[in-house]
């Protein structure tokens, strides 16, 4: 029996059926093609805008790709063998690049090459926190100029590992004769732009053995870029 002498109702019936039969497989779609093939023309219209409705349900979705971003992540040696870092990036930044004041780095020369850069230098954000670079105990809490009370640092003791460290530049929120982990806070970084106005804010640290001896932090704090995906 031809389609187009079929009464209204079964028509409505067909339509019905090829959006079932569609829904449930696309392989039916070349019998469903079929009857179509053989609908009126307003019939036809109905089963095509059905047949759109149940390609864009099965139609696959395209893949979205997470965007990668590049980091630069810090990681302390463990020189003490016990398998965790002995030493941390006070606050997570790059060290200093070149600005007006000179270079952030171990050995930069400084007052014309008259003396030179005795630690490395953090870049930080004015009031942010920074934390302890090695475990031990606060053994000093001093000024970082004389007659400028308003820049100080912390020094930490390590007697075990040998080293003592002393992070510039900080507003303490500890006391002198608390014990510290490597990473815990131990205070907020202080802004220099009222003593140096335009360098990069940042915390200066010092590493040295227990003797006096200076060390590049550089050296036991290893910067590295990962990759991550959002």
């Amino acid at each position: 029996m031809q389609l187009t002498r079929l009464p209204g109702l079964r028509r409505r019936a067909l339509v019905q059926a090829v959006s079932l039969v569609l829904a449930l497989t696309p392989m039916a779609a070349p019998m469903a093609a079929v009857a179509v093939a053989a609908a009126r023309p307003a019939e036809t219209r109905v089963v095509l805008g059905k047949m759109g409705q149940i390609a864009g349900r099965l139609a696959p979705e395209r893949p979205v790709h997470a965007r990668a971003e590049t980091r630069l992540v810090f990681a302390g040696l463990d020189i003490d063998g016990d398998g965790a870092p002995d030493f941390a990036n006070p606050t997570g930044k790059a060290p200093r690049a070149w600005d007006a004041f000179g270079s952030g780095a171990f050995g930069a020369r400084r007052d014309g090459g008259h003396r030179h850069h005795e630690g490395v230098d953090y870049a930080g954000i004015a009031g942010q926190e920074v934390t302890a670079p090695i475990s031990g105990f606060v053994s000093k809490i001093g000024f970082a100029y004389a007659g400028d009370a308003s820049l100080r640092f912390v020094e930490i003791t390590n007697p075990a590992l040998g080293y003592v460290a002393r992070a510039f530049y900080v507003d303490p929120t500890i006391e002198v004769g608390a014990a510290v982990r490597i990473g815990q806070p131990i205070g907020r970084l202080r802004t220099l732009q009222d003593h140096y106005p335009g360098i990069t804010d940042h915390v200066h640290l010092e590493l040295m053995k227990t003797d006096g001896a200076r060390i590049d932090a550089a050296e036991l704090i290893h910067a590295r870029r990962v990759t991550v995906r959002g």
